[in-house]
């Protein structure tokens, strides 16, 4: 019983040498590191999956199903009976323009859906009475846009008819799904029954008609109804990946999403590197000192047991703890995207925290505390070397990077900072020592001189120091380049100035009335563009399709495409090649130039209203869809298309003191499409700013990585100098000019290493954008400025905190 209470006492003693020793011995960025590893891991692989529920939501829902057909003919019997034998869910649309009338003559060109009554399958469909809200539509019924009971001067109970069949109103679309970012897809709709289509005769041989079959199911019955089927020209698909040029915002967030987790990761595994290594080498004697004393082997193990199960414990709680408050944090601007009821995200989190903080420990801290147990206790008396050197300890790297080539496999951006890290830090490095070795040759002042000479004095020490530095540096201006220059390309999304409203199917002979009565109320318009549709078929002689197998310009040969021209080039397309010359010729878009393998001068040739028509490319403009702006693939110069007609389009940005005029001049011009986009707008500006405020937080998470990551290295720096330092006040080195030498020698460090860890990150920013987010790279001239001065803030407080310290002699310090 005795020798039972003390060995009780003995690991009660044990324990509480552990924790002094943790904090004697400063242990705590451990923590800190562990903690920020499992907290980042947790809160964004916990974000991540909801974020995965988010796009795959947004993406079907736009498309009122999981995947649709779509063709200009009727839905091919084989396809409808290939989807009931596969118990898929499906509801079926036909789309096509014709006329209203009312019973006051005035009459309506309207865009008519004709749905059965189980659309929509995804999404939500409001249609609105008096009295009652109904989300399908039901034989006879007649479902009006706002707008059209305004140009018609309906209301509801009102009778309208379309085509040769009679309605009445039943009430108003309040809101309608599958809201495409194409503003140009957001006719003023009539709904109505797929059952009634028949009865108002204005679906007839060479009609312009589209029919859609949308289907709901799992993705293996998908998948095989699709391989079943064989698509003509008029046939396509439709998937969520197709459904809207927001999904890019999406793809983007996941991506820097994944790569905030390897940055993050990689900073806080480093400073974990550095902590355990700098434990290492301070408590050397101790260990040594310890097994002089008769201490075992054993006792020894049992004693570092201990204290990595305090930090791996104390880590864990506290990591898991800021986790589950940080994935709050994170999804709390985007709750009105998330699904509802929100589903919980289970123990995977938690679980891929802890092990994949366990590990990236089991290298960073197995490795140096098993030095520390071979640590002789001969070394007691001076820098011993280790008892046995264990090549084979170094293994343990293999834990970690074994899963890391698992996961990331197939991540471009995270192999492209993996693979950076490796070449930069010695490219870094090296650089920033030439650039000392060159100021030492016109250091003019004594301390400056003595500053560089000790940095290049210990060239390989002073190396990794400055790769250390400079590759910390960059990583922290990689995160938040990458964040700035995704939020300034999303910004182009919504420009403030961007048109909220289009007016189509203007005719010739009104489209200087109706231009007069935007100029009138004080309309901020676009130019007015004169529209044609017409579709390429040769490119020099060959035909067009035979150059887009398989390219996504293919989609652009397969329809009817707008067409204008013009003596000048919209001022927001900028031209990537070639010189406009408003006679004979034709202006392309740079995607599809580049999908078709179109080139300056070749010629193209096009069918519009059955007339064919030449014109050579004199330019390749780049078009920036997202700005809600006129554009268009083709722009022909004005003698080309000098006998075809055309109705005229006009974009313009209304206020919330334009609803009456609105009103006018649908009354005023009934034959004008207008379409009123500010709905959509909101909700993409409301989408991009939920989601700007996460990709900030993560990127300060990322900051906060980095600043201590900057600070352990600078820290660990100074204390290895502590001996050295102390050397030259004992041989009589006043506080002054150990002071001076010790500011200039790091405030050079920080210099020279902001510098090049700008260049680093420029560069790698640069091929990120490039390459891992299509998109163009940019300078950052405040880049240059900022890091210097962030890593002289970092050295201030660092200096500061140890620099009395320091400047004790070495006689005082051991008297």
């Amino acid at each position: 019983m005795s020798r039972h209470l003390t060995g009780l006492q003995m690991n009660g003693r044990l324990f509480h040498w552990s924790v002094m020793e943790i904090r004697q011995g400063k242990l705590w960025p451990v923590v800190l590191a562990l903690t920020l590893i499992i907290a980042c891991v947790f809160a964004l692989t916990a974000l991540a999956a909801r974020m995965e529920q988010v796009i795959v939501k947004q993406g079907k829902d736009a498309l009122t199903a999981d995947t649709v057909f779509v063709s200009a003919n009727p839905i091919p019997p084989q396809v409808l009976k290939q989807s009931n034998a596969d118990q898929l869910v499906t509801a079926q649309m036909i789309r096509f323009g014709t006329m209203a009338f009312s019973d006051d003559n005035k009459m309506q060109l309207i865009s008519v859906k004709a749905v059965d009554e189980r659309y929509p399958l995804r999404g939500e469909l409001r249609l609105k009475t008096d009295s009652l809200v109904q989300h399908h539509v039901r034989p006879g019924e007649l479902w009006l846009d706002e707008r059209i009971l305004a140009q018609l001067n309906v209301k509801v109970g009102d009778h309208l008819a379309i085509g040769d069949a009679d309605f009445t109103i039943n009430g108003v679309i309040e809101q309608e799904p599958g809201l495409s970012f194409n503003p140009f897809q957001q006719m003023p709709s009539a709904f109505i029954s797929r059952e009634d289509v028949a009865k108002t005769g204005a679906v007839q041989t060479g009609s312009r008609v589209q029919y859609q079959l949308f289907i709901n199911g799992n993705e293996q019955s998908i998948e095989k109804l699709k391989k079943s089927v064989v698509l003509s020209p008029s046939d396509k698909w439709r998937d969520k990946n197709s459904a809207s040029r927001t999904s890019d915002v999406f793809d983007r967030t996941e991506q820097y999403l994944s790569l905030t987790v390897a940055i993050v990761i990689m900073m806080a595994a480093t400073t974990l590197v550095l902590t355990c290594q700098h434990y290492v080498s301070s408590r050397r004697q101790t260990i040594a000192m310890l097994k002089s004393l008769g201490a075992r082997k054993t006792w020894i193990i049992r004693w570092l047991a201990i204290q990595l199960m305090i930090l791996f414990i104390s880590a864990s709680a506290l990591g898991l703890l800021v986790g589950v408050g940080l994935e709050y944090l994170l999804r709390l601007p985007l709750k009105d995207m998330l699904p509802t009821p929100l589903p919980g995200y289970g123990r995977t989190p938690c679980y891929t925290a802890l092990v994949t903080c366990f590990l990236i420990a089991v290298p960073a801290l197995g490795i140096p505390f098993h030095q520390l147990l071979n640590i002789s206790a001969s070394s007691v008396m001076g820098q011993g070397s280790l008892e046995v050197k264990q090549r084979k300890i170094w293994l343990l790297l293999l834990v970690p990077i074994i899963p890391l080539l698992t996961v990331y496999f197939d991540n471009v951006l995270v192999w492209m900072i993996f693979v950076g890290i490796c070449v930069l830090f010695v490219v870094l490095g090296g650089v920033s020592l030439l650039i000392t070795h060159l100021l030492s040759k016109v250091a003019i002042h004594p301390t400056l001189t003595l500053a560089l000479s000790r940095i290049n004095r210990s060239g390989k020490a002073s190396s990794l120091q400055f790769g250390a530095l400079a590759l910390s540096l960059m990583l922290l201006a990689v995160m938040w380049l990458v964040r700035t220059d995704l939020l300034s390309d999303w910004s182009k999304t919504i420009p403030p100035d961007a048109p909220n409203a289009f007016a189509l199917n203007i005719a010739p002979y009104e489209k200087q009335s109706y231009l007069d009565a935007l100029d009138k109320a004080g309309v901020e318009r676009s130019p007015a563009y004169p529209i044609t549709r017409g579709r390429l078929t040769e490119i020099n002689g060959i035909d067009a399709k035979s150059r887009a197998e398989g390219r996504e310009g293919h989609d652009a040969l397969r329809r009817e495409i707008n067409f204008t021209w013009s003596s000048v080039l919209p001022d927001y397309n900028d031209v990537i090649a070639g010189k406009w010359t408003p006679h004979a010729g034709v202006s392309v878009e740079q995607d599809l130039a580049e999908d078709l393998g179109i080139q300056i001068g070749d010629t193209l040739t096009f069918v519009i209203n059955s007339q064919t028509l030449s014109a050579q490319v004199n330019t390749i403009r780049h078009v920036e869809w997202r700005q809600m702006k006129p554009n268009f693939y083709f722009i022909f110069s004005p003698d080309v298309m000098a006998n075809m007609p055309a109705t005229w389009l006009v974009s313009f940005r209304l206020t919330q003191h334009h609803e009456s005029l609105l009103v006018q001049l649908s009354r005023a011009h009934p034959t004008v499409s207008v379409l009123d986009i500010r709905t959509m707008g909101a909700k993409i500006e409301s989408l991009l700013r939920q989601i700007v405020w996460s990709i900030t937080v993560l990127a300060a998470l990322g900051v906060v990585a980095g600043l201590l990551l900057i600070f352990t290295l600078l820290r660990l720096s100074l204390s290895q100098r502590q001996n050295e330092i102390r050397l030259y006040r004992t041989l009589g080195a006043s506080r002054r000019r150990v002071a001076n030498t010790i500011w200039l020698e790091y405030g050079i460090m920080a210099l020279v290493g902001g510098i090049v860890a700008s260049a680093g990150a420029e560069l790698v920013v640069g091929l990120m954008m490039k390459y891992g987010f299509n998109l163009t790279p940019t300078f950052h001239v405040m880049l240059w400025i900022a890091l210097p001065v962030v890593t002289f803030a970092i050295l201030a407080v660092v200096i500061s905190s140890l620099i009395r310290r320091l400047l004790v002699p070495i006689n005082k310090a051991f008297s």
